[in-house]
């Protein structure tokens, strides 16, 4: 008979008890819904609604159960649906019908949005921990790399001398705003739900705040109705999670189109790449293209839990079981994806005097001469045309601006100098933009100096927060 079976005067058919079963896959919060029950327990005997003795037998059979599921001694039951009757199964073998006393107070409404909150807190500190990792990385990159010079493009399109580091220091931009995301998101997660009920919480005098206290939330949820059928934070992580995916597989883009020998701007290490099992010449940068490719896969659980909420009324839907795969598939994708990223990024090699040679070609010194005219009275518009038709010039000779001579150049306007050469110089044309975010090594060194302070409090947050967590755990 189930746990809830009183009602029922038929057993639930073989087919719905698998088709209505979570267990196959929320049996991963079994350590936070041990910590909450634990927590709760805790609660119901501080309150007087359980004996102090009572409370102390189930935190301590609770903590036996947690031993048996570690050490292989307990089995999980389909006919128990979830996780959190499964551990109440468990504890009752364990101390007899004292264990069907847990419940007071209680819904599995409440209970697996505690369970998922604190599953998303400790996952959110490990992927900004992955994520500083990768920073730090990048970081490394763009100090070795200040006055190594590449073309900058748009569309694909040669554009305008930068650096390396520069190119390098746009990613690390993104992923500080990933960090940023989370962030918020972890303020979010951050609320202890205990208490809701089924969706009307409860008649029982229980104290919400010494929960919260107890499993390390810094608020209890204000709205009962809400609170159960709450999974913006859940849609929130995986929206977050879309960015930075997003950002790693533009960052894979390059790489795989970096490693190419029309590029030959890098080259991926050989533990990172994989060959061809018909052409033997082949050396493909797979892990680049998978990360790429699992972008898509986070961006589809987004897409299916907010679909799944959509059109929910209040309060809790059967539904919302389809919350956990999503997020439970996003946060090993993730994790995965950063690990492999940042190891093979801390691998490639890059070559300094392919990208040199690539910005040499192309015209990407056009804009600077513009400027100039301009320094020089030129309207900007009106230099912008005379600098086109050097180019058109140039292209049918097949020389670069800098080979014409002073007479050519005289030629498109009188405004023209020796000094002209000077100012096309690649190194000249990177220095000369110095403004505050430019590409100038002096501005790139800035930039890395302030990501380092930046990062530094990331991490002393984080490192907190990981404190906290653990000394809440250590209640156990």
């Amino acid at each position: 008979m189930k746990l809830w079976g009183g009602r029922f005067e038929k057993e639930t058919s073989k087919v719905v008890d698998e088709f209505n079963s979570s267990i196959f896959f929320d049996s991963r919060l079994y350590r936070q819904d041990i910590r909450g029950s634990i927590a709760h327990a805790r609660m119901l005997g501080r309150c007087g609604i359980l004996s102090k003795e009572e409370a102390e037998k189930i935190v301590k059979g609770l903590q036996d159960v947690l031993e048996d599921i570690e050490t292989g001694k307990a089995e999980f039951s389909l006919e128990a649906e979830d996780i959190h009757m499964n551990i109440e199964i468990l504890l009752t073998q364990k101390i007899g019908d004292l264990g069907k006393k847990l419940h007071t107070a209680r819904s599995r409404n409440d209970q697996v949005n505690l369970d998922l909150r604190l599953f998303l807190k400790e996952e959110i500190n490990e992927i900004q921990e992955l994520i500083l990792y990768l920073i730090r990385a990048l970081l490394e990159a763009s100090e070795n790399h200040v006055y190594t010079i590449m073309p900058g493009y748009t569309h694909l399109q040669k554009a305008q001398p930068v650096t390396l580091a520069h190119h390098l220091m746009a990613y690390v931009q993104m992923l500080e705003r990933d960090l940023e995301r989370y962030q918020e998101c972890y303020r979010r997660v951050d609320v202890m739900p205990l208490g809701a009920g089924a969706l009307a919480g409860t008649t029982f005098p229980v104290d919400r705040e010494f929960i919260a206290r107890e499993l390390g939330f810094s608020r209890v949820s204000e709205n009962s109705l809400d609170t159960v059928s709450d999974r913006d934070f859940a849609i929130e992580f995986l929206a977050d999670s879309s960015m930075l995916m997003a950002h790693l597989s533009r960052f894979c883009e390059e790489i795989v189109l970096w490693a190419t020998e029309e590029f030959n701007f890098v080259e991926v290490d050989d533990a990172h790449s994989t060959g061809s099992s018909i052409m033997p010449q082949k050396k493909n940068p797979d892990v680049a293209e998978l990360v790429r490719g699992k972008s898509g896969r986070v961006f589809g659980h987004l897409i299916s839990l907010l679909s799944v909420i959509k059109s929910l009324p209040l309060a809790y839907n059967k539904d919302l079981q389809e919350d956990k795969e999503p997020i439970f598939d996003t946060v090993d994708t993730v994790k995965k994806c950063l690990n492999a990223f940042t190891e093979m990024f801390c691998a490639l090699k890059f070559h300094k005097e392919k990208m040199l040679e690539a910005a040499e070609g192309g015209y990407i010194n056009a804009t600077d001469v513009a400027d100039y005219l301009v320094k020089k009275g030129i309207a900007f518009r009106e230099a912008h045309k005379v600098v086109g038709k050097m180019v058109r010039h140039c292209i049918g000779r097949k020389k670069r601006l800098e080979e014409l001579n002073i007479h050519e150049f005289r030629q498109f306007s009188e405004h023209i100098e020796e000094d002209i050469y000077e100012t096309l110089k690649l190194e000249n044309c990177i220095k000369k933009r110095s403004i505050k975010g430019g590409p100038s090594p002096e501005m790139v060194k800035s930039a890395i100096a302030a990501v380092r302070r930046r990062i530094q409090k990331n991490e002393q947050l984080i490192l907190s927060r990981k404190k906290n967590g653990e000394r809440v755990q250590g209640k156990f």
